[in-house]
């Protein structure tokens, strides 16, 4: 018999406690105190509420929890002392069905990582999806994480342990997040479309126009289609549109959406979440035969990541009339004009002017987008609202010295352009870290012919400085390059630099951000407002029309831009019903 969180309030603690048990490995000590918090407006509270009083456990506490459960494959398993709980999620991942070689390295596996940790291994095996890894996959992170600190892989146990705790809440309450595993779906089926080279090693990579690109974008045409969409196509830009019209002809529109390409090698989430997250709003506003008092009019943009061409942004950067017409003439690495690229995927490039859309026409711009970070997944949130988009500054800079032989050139003498921009580096970090939420990476460093034995005479870099607000980016850039012109002036150096980028901050606009907030908050969740330090299509479409962002929380670290790149069935559910609240808010604002 499933529990109801109306019945689950009202019980007497020691029943509450014992609808519970298993719920977290021999550890009934979280529950007891989360029920201090009780009445529990939504599961998703109840949820941050056991990890809260995890998180703010002593160590020693921590470490029990993990301790309490078993090894994966171990000896509770082969001797089926197992828990109930245990012995249904190992052997749903295949566990049980192991090959003696399978075995044999997951028993090596849990030797070593007991010597390195002095814990056994976790993983929540049902996975992000709840439907089971495969054995491989098990093992692949159980080798990948042998590596990680002792520290970051205590806090990476316990989220585990959140997530396993998760989908045993969802089994005891009889909850099945439905449009989570709609829009994961979605998600797993348009990353079956990588490029060439990519797609023979697994990898997923989409970049604009290829193939893969084109199947992607018929893809999400024929999601829409089905969906319930009353106009879906593909503009002169390779942009998929789709439009759900409102109650009243001539009425606003809302506009979201994100892109649908990625970066080489990427992840499954990263912009589609954008696209999907509306499309399962759609799809069941249409279902109910309702129609609000504005349209809403869903993009998957066509490029935002600039990895076939130079050409960021070209997707969004369309709609507000920012395509530049040099961008055609430039050639991919196997000599492609952007031009020519086009014309093969059957766009009209006269029609490119047309994309430009009327700010009257619209209500604003709101987006939903994996985090691409750490901070949700180390807060045991499964969203953010999104406060501002970084402003960033970006250069190309060499730092010139003198080469010399490193045996015989004292270490007082040296012109030494590595180190210098070493120091430098040193600066950036020290420096950002001054400031809330401003980050400086120096990502590219070459010394030009380097060698073992001669001290270099030259290094060139990269500079990447990004704050939510301009003035702040701006006081950051000044400093580090006041840093640079000092550091040469003392080691007798000079430099060269060149800006490449500058792209101005995007604040999210008060009402809208307030509208996520609400929306946060009707699921029984605590707002986290946070900014984003990477670019979004929103920062295009903030240039015509009021925008704001909701984030929601990934897995591994909130790692991005790589294959790990991943979330669950249900922050993405919560995802959605944020989404549809949005929705309702604006509704009853339009009567």
């Amino acid at each position: 018999m499933t529990l109801t969180l109306e019945q689950f309030n009202a019980l007497p603690a020691g029943q509450a406690l014992q609808a519970l048990d298993g719920l977290y490995e021999h550890s009934p000590w979280i529950v007891e105190q989360a029920l201090a918090q009780r009445p529990f407006r939504s599961l998703a509270q109840l949820k941050v509420a056991l990890a809260q009083v995890v998180r703010e456990a002593p160590r020693e506490a921590q470490l029990g929890l993990i301790r309490a459960h078993p090894e994966l494959a171990g000896k509770a398993m082969v001797s089926k002392t197992l828990t109930a709980e245990s012995t249904h999620e190992q052997g749903k991942a295949g566990l049980t069905d192991c090959t003696a070689q399978e075995f044999a390295r997951i028993q090596q596996l849990n030797a070593d990582y007991n010597a390195r940790f002095g814990f056994p291994f976790i993983l929540a095996v049902r996975g992000p999806r709840g439907l089971g890894l495969g054995r491989h996959e098990i093992i692949e992170t159980f080798a990948r994480r042998l590596h990680n600190h002792p520290d970051f892989e205590l806090a990476e146990a316990l989220r585990n342990i959140h997530r396993i705790a998760e989908i045993r809440l969802n089994d005891k309450f009889g909850v099945e997040p439905t449009l989570g595993n709609e829009v994961w779906d979605w998600q797993e089926k348009l990353a079956q479309h990588s490029d060439p080279g990519y797609a023979e090693q697994g990898q997923l990579t989409v970049t604009y126009l290829t193939e893969a690109h084109r199947a992607c974008a018929q893809r999400i045409s024929h999601w829409m289609r089905e969906a319930g969409f009353d106009e879906v196509g593909i503009d002169a830009v390779g942009n998929v549109v789709g439009r759900y019209h409102a109650a009243t002809p001539g009425a606003p529109y809302l506009l979201t959406g994100s892109h649908y390409d990625t970066v080489r090698n990427g992840g499954k989430y990263d912009g589609r979440l954008g696209i999907f997250v509306p499309l399962a709003c759609v799809q069941q506003l249409k279902k109910a035969g309702r129609r609000l008092p504005f349209g809403l009019e869903v993009v998957g943009f066509a490029e935002e990541e600039g990895q076939r061409y130079k050409a960021t942004f070209l997707g969004s950067g369309a709609l507000i009339g920012d395509f530049k017409p040099e961008w055609l003439d430039q050639e991919d690495a196997d000599g492609v004009p952007m031009r020519q690229a086009m014309e093969q995927a059957g766009l009209c490039i006269a029609d490119i002017p047309k994309l430009q859309r009327q700010a009257a026409d619209y209500l604003g711009f709101i987006e939903v987008h994996i985090e691409q970070g750490p901070v949700l997944n180390e807060l045991d949130l499964p969203l953010g609202v999104v406060t501002s988009i970084n402003g960033s500054v970006r250069y190309l800079g060499e730092i010139i010295g003198m080469a010399s032989h490193a045996g015989t050139t004292p270490m007082d003498r040296r012109r030494d352009a590595a180190t210098a921009v070493a120091e430098l580096a040193l600066y950036v970090e020290k420096r950002a870290a001054q400031d809330a939420d401003s980050v400086g990476t120096m990502g590219q460093l070459q010394v030009p012919n380097g060698s073992i034995n001669v001290v270099p005479g030259r290094c060139r870099f990269s500079l990447d400085l990004r704050a939510p607000v301009d003035a702040q980016r701006d006081a950051l850039a000044h400093d580090v390059l006041a840093e640079l012109a000092a550091i040469c002036e003392r080691r007798g150096l000079r430099h060269t630099l060149e800006e490449t980028l500058r792209a101005a901050a995007a604040p999210s606009a008060p009402a809208w951000q307030q509208r996520w907030e609400h929306a946060v908050q009707a699921l029984g969740l605590p707002v986290f407002r946070m900014p984003s330090g990477a670019g979004h299509d929103a920062m295009k479409l903030h240039e015509l029309m009021p925008q704001a962002m909701l984030f929601v929380r990934g897995l591994n670290s909130g790692i991005s831009h790589n294959p790990l790149e991943s979330s669950t069935n249900d922050d993405m559910q919560l995802a959605v019903e944020a989404f549809a609240d949005v929705l309702n808010q604006i509704a009853k604002e339009h009567p």
